[in-house]
């Protein structure tokens, strides 16, 4: 059963009050069913049905997005709007299942299983000092950038950080140092020539095993090897990017000079890791030898336009926070390939063939194909092989960018008030959420559904009422940059 609605809507200051109980309720609601603090990505409505990725027991939670740290974000935007300590609460608690679960490698797995038979297989950060080397080494530790997983908690942990003690500091000390921990082992893991792998252990390989050199197409690409490519210079999944973004906002947040340093270095990565021509854009990921490389089985090596839209981006954002032009040389090129690489109006294929720039396909028998016709019946629909990619989007961005001002680019003004949809969002989620806090999707509870209809209601309140905004000697680091 659904609130009543109206004919006619209530006027701001009514809307108002129900914006904001609409929040505490599902701030409520999303409290009751966490486990250990934290979230999976969909539950039935018995609750016996949860899913993140994949089926998951009672006693996990996710990680990757939009897993907890991105409920943790939401709730944490709930506080700043309102003020109200209940969005504050359950958000600590949210960080404090992510510090829990950390591993000793420094970051996070996709999912957390607090039960005590799965955590005795992995190697936590709780648990350095306490295990003997030959028990830790049979332990899981392998932290994971894919799919923002571990950049994610990150960044959640270090808006954590920013606000004031004002539940538990135990809570907030043992968050911090789950923070620092991950920011170390983030700079530790970067490669030598400034790339990421798409998982880690421990520190990246010295410049011995990887030297630093330009991409370069390989003499022959053949079919899938069969071996493991979490090793490698990783772009795909926006793995790079999304580790550049976590270290520009640590720098931004704390002034920190190794993560802008660090955030630099992966800059220059993308320089080294743009192709010759004909195909000055990116690959999905490199081997130590800089040339594109097999990943999984339906994946070739290739450029890749969905990475490359996001090495782009993330070097427009390097541009903005250093000002250095440097960053932005590679882009008129990879701008020019795209606008003459379309298959069709503003649609492009997910990989070119290296050389050719034919549009290739994958399936799991590791061959390339050069049709979708040629696909299995489970490649041709469980992968995005044709689409825009956000393609259109960047080359109406880059235009404008290009037609700024370098004062203006660094700059910015403040974002404007939401337009008058922001607030038939936010009225759309208060009149659609039942009377248990919660918005439905066929049926289930899904995570990524409250978070998007709690940023409805925040957007609204943001531009009608005054931001909560804790002074800045409350709070535990330096305030962010302007």
């Amino acid at each position: 059963m659904t609130a009543a609605s109206s004919a006619v809507a209530p006027d701001d200051d009514a809307l108002m009050a129900r914006a904001r109980e609409a929040l505490r309720r599902a701030t409520t609601y999303l409290s009751d069913i966490s486990t250990e603090g934290g979230w999976l990505w969909s539950y039935s409505l018995d609750l016996r049905d949860r899913r993140g990725e994949r089926p998951a027991q009672p006693t996990e939670v996710w990680v990757q997005p939009p897993g907890t740290p991105t409920v943790g974000e939401t709730l944490l935007e709930a506080w700043r709007v309102t003020g109200d300590r209940l969005h504050l609460e359950a958000a600590e608690r949210a960080g404090e299942a992510l510090a829990r679960g950390q591993l000793a490698s420094g970051g996070w797995d996709y999912s957390i299983d607090f039960a005590p038979e799965a955590s005795a297989k992995v190697y936590r950060r709780s648990d350095i000092g306490r295990l003997a080397p030959s028990d830790a080494t049979r332990r899981f530790n392998r932290s994971t950038l894919d799919d923002d997983t571990t950049t994610a908690a990150l960044r959640f942990l270090l808006e954590l950080t920013l606000e004031p003690v004002v539940v538990s500091p135990a809570r907030r000390a043992e968050i911090r140092s789950a923070f620092e921990h991950g920011r170390r082992a983030l700079l530790a893991a970067q490669y030598p020539n400034g790339a990421w792998p798409q998982r880690f252990e421990g520190p990246a390989p010295s410049t011995n095993t990887a030297p630093i050199r330009p991409a370069r197409f390989p003499e022959s690409v053949g079919q899938h090897p069969g071996n493991r490519y979490y090793g490698y210079y990783t772009l795909n999944d926006h793995v790079h990017a999304n580790a550049m973004r976590t270290l520009l906002a640590i720098w931004r947040a704390t002034g920190d000079a190794e993560c802008l340093a660090a955030a630099r270095r992966a800059g220059e990565f993308l320089i080294l890791a743009q192709l010759p021509a004909p195909q000055p854009v990116w690959a999905q990921q490199y081997n130590l030898e800089m040339e594109p490389a097999w990943a999984r089985a339906f994946e070739p090596p290739a450029v890749c336009t969905a990475e490359s839209v996001g090495a782009i981006r993330a070097l427009m954002r390097l541009h903005e926070a250093t000002g250095d032009d440097h960053f932005l040389a590679p882009i008129p090129a990879a701008i020019a390939w795209f606008e003459r690489s379309a298959i069709s109006s503003n649609r492009w294929a997910r990989f070119y063939e290296l050389r050719t720039n034919r549009p290739i396909y994958g399936d799991r028998d590791g061959r390339i194909h050069y049709t979708l016709a040629e696909l299995s019946e489970e490649r041709r629909t469980g992968y995005g092989w044709e689409g825009d990619f956000g393609i259109s989007a960047l080359l109406k961005e880059w235009r404008a960018f290009g037609a700024q001002p370098d004062a203006a680019r660094l700059n910015r003004p403040p974002s404007p008030r939401p337009d008058p949809r922001a607030r038939a969002a936010a009225l759309a989620a208060v009149q659609s959420q039942d009377d248990h806090g919660r918005w439905l999707v066929n049926g289930r509870v899904e995570t990524q559904e409250f978070c998007r209809r709690m940023r409805d209601i925040g957007r609204w309140l943001i531009a009608v009422a005054p931001r909560h905004s804790p002074a800045p000697a409350s709070r535990e680091v330096s305030s962010p940059r302007p």
